[in-house]
């Protein structure tokens, strides 16, 4: 790969700058990944966090520490350091590849009263519901980027069949957990917020956490597989996990 002809960068704000690489050339999120893991590599003075997107990396950087050498402005000067670091994209080391990956399995329940919108998606579909949630469970799904709000997973590898567009009138509150259809994409609900997409179910796993570290259970990369359970499964499960939950909270 030819990292110059691929790559663009450009400043975003006054403190950090974004790595923004070929969409048409990556097939999946690998690419991005090598590039936040050089990035991370280099240890470029100054930077204080690197964050990954789709098909971009965003470089924030403090700019009273950030070494600029001779007439160069501060940009000008991280870009290039940047771009050494990422001379190596053509003959470094690839990322741990997918199929090297652990595959994290989240039970789901679909029942009634957690599957918002199931039938709605079963109908744009022309599928039962029953086979929806067959379709959704047979796929192997990998984490995009986490964002739009804490711990929020976008997964790719939706079966096409699936793809739904958002909801005409996004809900005010949507509970923790759930796990949501929005066009070509899957996502799961990481913390009760407002929300446009499609609920199909709900899940017990706490996706993020402030006591934890990291926080996010899931992070950019890695493979996710869904497990239908039942309501009474998902109620014990749920159970299961409060007296983990009060004795974090009584920890803090």
């Amino acid at each position: 790969m030819n990292a110059g002809a691929q790559i663009a960068i450009r400043p975003l704000g006054d403190s950090a700058l974004i790595v923004q690489l070929n969409s048409e050339s990556l097939d999946d999120i690998d690419e991005v990944l090598r590039v936040a893991r050089l990035l991370e590599r280099a240890a470029i003075v100054g930077v204080t966090e690197i964050t990954t997107a789709f098909t971009t990396v965003a470089v924030f950087y403090d700019p009273t520490r950030v070494v600029v050498g001779g007439n160069e402005g501060l940009f000008d000067c991280l870009e290039a350091q940047v771009r050494s670091a990422l001379a190596q994209l053509s003959t470094g080391e690839p990322v741990r590849s997918a199929s090297d990956q652990e595959v994290i399995e989240i039970p789901v329940c679909y029942d009634h009263g957690y599957a918002l919108d199931l039938t709605d998606v079963a109908a744009h579909a022309s599928l039962a519901p029953a086979e929806v949630i067959a379709l959704h469970c047979s796929a192997e799904y990998r984490v995009a980027t986490v964002g739009f709000t804490p711990g929020f997973p976008y997964l790719s590898g939706l079966p096409s069949q699936l793809a739904t567009p958002r909801r005409a009138s996004p809900r005010a509150a949507v509970p923790a957990g759930s796990v949501a259809i929005g066009g070509r994409q899957a996502g799961i609900y990481a913390v009760s917020s407002p929300g446009g997409w499609h609920v199909i179910g709900r899940t017990s796993m706490q996706l993020f956490d402030v006591t934890r570290n990291p926080a996010a259970l899931l992070r950019a990369g890695d493979r996710v597989r869904f497990r239908c359970i039942t309501a009474a499964e998902f109620h014990a499960a749920a159970a299961d996990s409060l007296p983990e939950r009060a004795q974090a909270t009584a920890n803090k």
